[in-house]
């Protein structure tokens, strides 16, 4: 079973850095399923737009809701966020790991990803995600001393994927 995370500091950071991951892993000729996170800054925002990829190819779903620059709190949209999971599930199957842009406040109360995480670890099949510092004790709960910090190095990540147990193909030419 191997549950491995990263836990970057600075706004995006983590999610910037699976991206990469995912992109090296995928030029590998990796099969991912899972979740990265793309941030999309607007002029006329304080708050960015979230978009992620359901991996391996797509869609890209827009996650974040547009409640004004006054609102305060959580802007995930639980709809969306639950269309990601269906996708996640369809692409599970053939998939050589699972990687999830982020452990936060739906998985820590066992809702969005989390059942897909469990899934994945007891099938054997090592995940990959990415958590804040205001979701670590929740995740390490979750995680229950299995779970493995990873440095913010791509290529020992990658490297962490592939003694995990991921199998790497040849790219497709």
């Amino acid at each position: 079973m191997s549950l491995g995370y990263v836990s970057l500091p600075g706004r995006g950071a983590n999610d910037r850095f699976l991206a990469q991951v995912a992109a090296r892993l995928q030029d590998r000729g990796l099969k991912l399923a899972g979740t990265v996170q793309t941030n999309i800054e607007r002029a006329d925002r304080t708050k960015c737009d979230m978009d992620i990829v359901v991996l391996p190819d797509g869609p890209v779903l827009r996650i974040s809701e547009d409640r004004g620059n006054l609102a305060r709190g959580c802007r995930l949209d639980a709809g969306v966020l639950e269309q990601a999971v269906a996708g996640v599930s369809r692409a599970m199957p053939g998939a050589d790991l699972l990687i999830v842009n982020k452990f936060g406040k739906q998985e820590a109360e066992g809702r969005g990803m989390a059942p897909l995480i469990a899934e994945a670890l007891e099938r054997n099949l090592p995940v990959l995600l990415g958590v804040n510092g205001l979701n670590l004790p929740a995740f390490q709960t979750f995680a229950g001393g299995l779970e493995t910090a990873l440095a913010a190095d791509i290529d020992q990540v990658v490297e962490w994927c592939v003694s995990a147990g991921c199998h790497l193909h040849e790219p497709a030419r």
